[in-house]
């Protein structure tokens, strides 16, 4: 059944307008017009925006350049106003279909203190999330520890995808056969359970043979321990040899991690997008709003402090970074929304992506993060956020 949740998440940031629901109620007492926008199963939205036949065409040959006059915004992009029903998009190849956002936990157990922590998860889950991202070198492991105490004490396990990361912990570095699997089984207690969902090498290890560490994961996915696997910052080329080692048998990523938002664009918008279309991945993007620099907060150098995220968000604050702040507030103000907001639903509106990564230190920042997908940008308005990020 379509999700419901985020129609109370729209109205909590004033995207719904009490006109706007009796219009809703009028529209479900009669039958939809023949212009009517088709429904969508909310469990099988494609991330890539791209027939599924064509994607696995496209797969079968490594990469290969998109049809001529393709362009890399979501083709329903029309201005129609908010979505009043949120589709749940899957994971690239895989039976996990997620709220088309993921919150990143990157800041448990630093930023966000143990009960914030658990607070931002509630209200995560209350206006409908259901995706979290997390790494076993996040903090030492203890974001892991929160997200597992968070799950056990309100039972929701069954409820919640769970991506980690493996390959940067300090004690079980690279992804060599045995750390891979200390790895995983640290990551499995923190956590509390007995699998996760979706299993990321953090980085590439040049020192590794891709085929091993493959080979690995394919033990854990055969031993119910690891239900698929994603890849982290991994170039184009590592990404066609896995899908050629995994044409042999071994698995395939069915998701990426790279980072991709208004401010730094070019290189994920080369070769690796080519290959995520082509090989049907999902697309997750980390540091999705630029450090924080995306919400507004730092607009000038006075506003910058000696936090590590505000020190990264000091490279945006430049004429550039004011022109696209000036288009995202104008755009937020026609949506009566936060720049955050605009920020995110300008990611999700571009093929192959599926759920951006952003997390926030409060719980109430998280409202603006989940609304952004029940925001429909205009062609205009991607088209002014694609010139002014050039």
């Amino acid at each position: 059944m379509p999700q419901l949740l985020p129609l109370r998440l729209l109205e909590s940031v004033g995207l719904r307008s009490a006109e706007a629901r009796q219009a809703a109620a009028r529209t479900t007492e009669r039958p939809a017009s023949p212009a009517a926008e088709p429904a969508v199963d909310p469990a099988v939205a494609p991330a890539a925006g791209r027939p599924a036949d064509a994607s696995r065409d496209l797969a079968r040959a490594g990469t290969a350049d998109p049809p001529t006059g393709v362009v890399d915004i979501d083709p329903a992009i029309e201005s129609t106003g908010p979505l009043s029903i949120i589709a749940r998009r899957r994971i690239g190849e895989s039976d996990l279909a997620v709220y088309p956002l993921s919150l990143g936990a990157s800041v448990f157990g630093w930023t966000a203190d143990g009960d914030t922590s658990l607070a931002i998860l509630d209200r995560f889950a209350e206006l409908g999330g259901d995706f979290i991202d997390t790494a076993d070198s996040y903090v030492g492991g203890r974001s892991e520890l929160l997200i597992g105490s968070w799950m056990r004490e309100r039972r929701n396990r069954d409820r919640v995808v769970v991506a980690t990361k493996v390959g940067r912990h300090q004690e079980n570095p690279g992804l060599g056969s045995v750390s891979i699997v200390r790895a995983v089984e640290a990551s499995l207690e923190r956590l509390g359970t007995d699998h996760i969902d979706l299993l990321y090498f953090h980085e590439d290890d040049p020192e590794t043979p891709l085929e091993d560490s493959l080979a690995t994961a394919e033990w854990l996915i055969e031993s119910g321990k690891v239900r698929y696997l994603g890849a982290s910052n991994f170039t184009a080329d590592r990404l066609i040899e896995a899908r050629i080692l995994a044409s042999a048998g071994l698995p395939k990523f069915v998701a990426i991690q790279n980072q991709y938002n208004l401010m730094h664009r070019t290189e994920f918008e080369s070769a690796p997008r080519i290959v995520a279309a082509a090989q049907g991945l999902a697309v997750m993007p980390y540091y999705a709003l630029a450090n924080g620099f995306l919400t507004g907060k730092y607009r000038t150098k006075s506003d910058l402090t000696a936090g590590a995220r505000s020190v990264r968000a000091s490279a945006y604050v430049n004429r550039r970074g004011q022109r696209v702040l000036a288009v995202l507030d104008r755009i937020a103000g026609e949506h009566h929304v936060a720049p955050a907001s605009i920020a995110l639903a300008w990611l999700l509106a571009k093929r192959t992506i599926a759920a951006p990564v952003a997390s926030a230190s409060r719980p109430d920042q998280v409202d603006a993060l989940m609304a952004a997908a029940g925001i429909r940008l205009t062609r205009a308005q991607m088209l002014d956020l694609d010139r002014v990020s050039e």
